[in-house]
């Protein structure tokens, strides 16, 4: 298991046992870093995508807190494909289709939460899983929130790690639709004929503002989107209390 996860699996088990209740101080960056011996950047991205998913709350200056009930309800999310892949012992690479500054198509400006006309950076990638085709990720960056984007080797380390290591993300969205490919998808996906694709449209945001949009698109017959979720059952009230 990788290192940020393993400090993940340390949060959630506090949480989940009630040792950490509603807005309980969840340990720094610094002393999760010391306590499994990683580095902080490792320690930042566990509690990123930790608010990323609802469990926690981070405000700068005044540290993490583990989230209120009302807000750790079941959200769909949308893990690191690169760690994904590996999870099940099978090789990741990517090849890097777009890398580039475009003007902002008005959808996408307005998704960004930027004026029409704005610039912004666009990427698009193609990740396989032991040489087959799973996923195109096509995502536009917002350049005052992430502003060396383009700098980034995207063969070695995927958007969504890059985007946990540089911003707090906060929120996301997201909207799940079946589809069929492009021409263009089609050849990067490598699909003789044209078949049913999952499409995932994912909106993140930091304490600044909304930081990408992104398209991702996975053949039908290689992917699966599943979840799993506890319900607990409602505490029981006794007769002395009715």
């Amino acid at each position: 298991m990788a290192k940020f996860a393993v400090i993940k699996e340390h949060i959630y088990r506090k949480i989940e046992s009630g040792e950490w209740p509603e807005y309980h101080p969840v340990s720094s960056e610094n002393e999760l870093s010391e306590q499994f011996s990683v580095s902080r950047m490792t320690a930042r991205r566990a509690l990123q995508e930790l608010a990323e998913e609802g469990l926690v709350t981070r405000t700068r200056g005044s540290g993490t807190f583990v989230a209120p009930l009302k807000s750790q309800s079941a959200l769909l999310t949308i893990r690191n494909i690169a760690d994904e892949i590996r999870m099940r012992n099978h090789k990741h690479h990517a090849v890097v289709r777009v890398l580039e500054r475009v003007v902002a198509p008005n959808a996408v400006a307005s998704a960004l939460q930027l004026s029409p006309g704005a610039e912004v950076f666009h990427s698009v990638i193609t990740h396989f899983e032991n040489g087959h085709a799973v996923q195109i990720e096509d995502r536009y960056v917002n350049p005052n929130l992430v502003p060396q984007y383009l700098e980034q080797d995207f063969v070695e380390h995927t958007p969504h790690e890059y985007l946990c290591e540089v911003t707090p993300l906060t929120e996301a969205s997201h909207l799940i639709e079946a589809v069929l490919p492009t021409e263009q998808q089609l050849s990067w996906l490598a699909l003789e004929n044209p078949e049913p694709c999952l499409q995932i449209q994912r909106r993140t945001w930091c304490r600044d503002g909304v930081v990408s949009q992104a398209t991702l698109t996975h053949p039908g017959s290689r992917f699966r989107l599943g979840g799993h979720m506890t319900f607990k059952a409602p505490a029981r009230v006794s007769n002395a209390e009715v």
